[in-house]
């Protein structure tokens, strides 16, 4: 039977004051928004491809099942129970778990670095976005040469793409020791993309929860119109098969089951104190289990829809990429070996060029032909930057009217970025409104307006030509370990701190009911072992991969790996150009990147 008196509470009732959702829908949709995000987009359907299609899926549900919605469970149970921000309810625990290594100040200090993190993203977004408004599109051709009489070098050996992504939005350094200039159009970019967020939580739930109607459903909307065209275009079918082909052999290699767990860790945005923000403003007898297990649904299920939607225009580039291939390699053997024009078609080439090997193998020997094979070109995929500025940029400009799929596309990462940068700065305000930072008398957008000044003058040093290697110094540390290390603390705190019995005690008063043995053998066993093996398997890979970063080389006109500089001297540069940038903390090393994501 459910209990039908409030169990005692650690912390006062805040009455009336905390401000309250106006309905059900839109608490749903701001949890929705603040998970489902790029990652989405531009991480997952990279790791079904790399790992063996729909074999990807199988280690990705065990991890959903045991170690994503628990641990979201015990987040949007804890907040709504305590009505308090991150460092709030795990200080109310326990005054350890609301220290600066635990779970409360680390939640909150990794809000804070990944919204720097994620809003530079929106910069680059936003740049692109305001590039589309062109035909044809910038990134379809080279820039002239300074003579004019033909195109930049640096250009034609990279790729018209990849140079409008290096050289023209982030004038990319060639080493990360060169910190370069400030990109004064990025500058402008990154300011636009505060004051926009500003804006949109100025005022906390009561104003991000009216924008997220639409921040959370166009990004569907825009995936739709994606999928319908990428379904008619040719290659669709082709890319989808190449995605979701099981290949059941690589679940033997842990790396696969390394990556889903901290796929739906990321994914899920556990640990950064947003979730338990939103839910401290839900009603004391709201249906946290059930809104758990349904927004953890819907992110997996937005995930899977992106990767059909990303893959079938994936496959359109590729089998378009492979034609050309073909009809170049025809045109060779035609012009060689004179054959009346046009008597070569595609579907005869294997055949003609197994004939002149065997007769005239020399002659087809000096023609240098291309290996075209339609699985190599749908080899090329990528995930993050790489996918959506340049793999996905690149598809764009393959579809009739590209400058309108380009402000669809660049809109629909605007939007998801935005609506996960709501709960970004939910997981850094509240906690500092409920530790009363500022009198009361000072009004909370002054206060939203200083913490998003300050994550404004932080963000500056992405704004250099170094600014891309100094975001991968942040993509690789500001969350990974640290976020798993928070989770554990919060699962320890809550079922050997707060205590278990007490624990369900609480999730029966707000529900009705009991959790049940699933629940309970989650908490207390499956998802901290989880943490603790992810947590362990990470540092191994640390350990055993050299200390490297993805630099651009102008010379060799594309990106290769460089290692990071041993000399001590460079971590000191390294923190004085994070002070004079405005930056309070410094990453002195780093390391290769992190086999998830921190953004969700």
């Amino acid at each position: 039977m459910a209990l039908t008196e409030e169990p005692q509470s650690l912390v006062e009732d805040s009455g009336d004051e905390r401000p309250k959702w106006d309905n059900k829908f839109q608490y749903l949709l701001s949890c929705i928004g603040f998970a489902v995000g790029l990652g989405n987009i531009w991480r997952f359907p990279y790791l079904c491809q790399t790992y063996g299609g729909g074999a990807f899926l199988i280690p990705y549900l065990i991890a959903l099942v045991f170690e994503g919605i628990p641990l979201f469970h015990i987040e949007l149970a804890i907040g709504q129970r305590l009505r308090r921000g991150s460092i709030g309810v795990w200080t109310a625990i326990s005054p350890y778990l609301g220290g600066v290594v635990s779970a409360g100040l680390g939640c909150f200090t990794v809000s804070f670095l990944v919204s720097l993190y994620y809003n530079t993203i929106l910069m680059w977004v936003l740049w692109y976005f305001l590039n589309s408004f062109q035909n044809p599109l910038p990134w379809s051709s080279c820039p002239p040469d300074r003579n004019r009489t033909g195109f930049v070098d640096e250009c034609q050996g990279s790729g018209v793409v990849s140079y409008f992504w290096y050289r023209q939005t982030l004038n990319i350094s060639a080493d990360i020791g060169d910190s370069g200039a400030l990109q004064w159009r990025l500058l402008m970019c990154l300011a636009a993309c505060w004051v926009v967020v500003y804006l949109c939580v100025i005022r906390g739930i009561e104003s991000s929860g009216k924008v997220i109607y639409f921040t959370a459903l166009f990004p569907y909307l825009v995936l739709t119109l994606f999928l319908i065209r990428g379904l008619t275009l040719p290659g669709a079918k082709e890319g989808l098969l190449y995605l979701f082909t099981p290949n059941l052999e690589i679940l033997r290699n842990p790396r696969v089951w390394l990556d889903a767990a901290t796929q739906i860790f990321f994914s899920l945005s556990l640990a950064f104190g947003g979730h338990i923000a939103f839910a401290s403003y839900n009603p004391p007898r709201n249906d946290c289990e059930k809104d758990a297990v349904i927004i953890a649904l819907v992110n997996s299920m937005t995930s899977l829809y992106a990767s059909i939607t990303v893959f079938s225009v994936v496959g359109f580039k590729a089998t378009n990429d492979y034609e050309k291939c073909l009809d170049r390699n025809i045109l060779s053997l035609i012009n060689a070996f004179e054959l009346p024009d046009q008597s070569v078609s595609r579907d005869d080439y294997p055949a003609v060029l197994a004939d002149l090997n065997a007769t005239q193998p020399a002659r087809v020997a000096r023609l240098l032909l291309r290996s075209c094979r339609l699985e190599d070109f749908l080899d090329k995929s990528a995930s993050g930057t790489g996918l959506a500025f340049i793999v996905f940029t690149e598809c764009l400009l393959h579809l009739p009217v590209a400058p309108a799929w380009a402000v669809l596309f660049f809109g629909m990462l605007f939007t998801l970025g935005l609506s996960s940068m709501f709960g970004n700065m939910e997981g850094v305000i509240t906690p500092l409104l409920d530790l009363g930072v500022l009198p009361r008398s000072v009004p909370k957008e002054l206060l939203t307006g200083l913490v998003c000044l300050a994550c404004f003058a932080c963000a500056l040093c992405f704004t250099l030509q170094s600014g891309n290697y100094w975001l991968e110094i942040f993509d690789n540390y500001a969350a990974s370990l640290n976020l798993i290390i928070f989770a554990f603390f919060e699962v320890f705190g809550v079922v050997y701190v707060y205590g278990m019995n007490r624990f369900c005690n609480d999730i029966e008063w707000m529900t009705g009911r009991r959790p049940n043995l699933y629940w309970r053998v989650a908490w207390k066993l499956v998802s901290p072992l989880l943490l603790l093996s992810v947590f362990g398997a990470y540092l191994v890979l640390l350990v055993q991969k050299p200390l490297s970063y993805k630099a651009w080389n102008p010379q060799h006109v594309g990106p290769s790996m460089k290692p990071f500089p041993d000399d001590p001297l460079h971590g000191q540069c390294a923190c004085h150009l994070c002070l004079r940038m405005g930056g309070s903390e410094c990453i002195q090393d780093w390391g290769p990147s992190r086999p998830g994501a921190p953004a969700p």
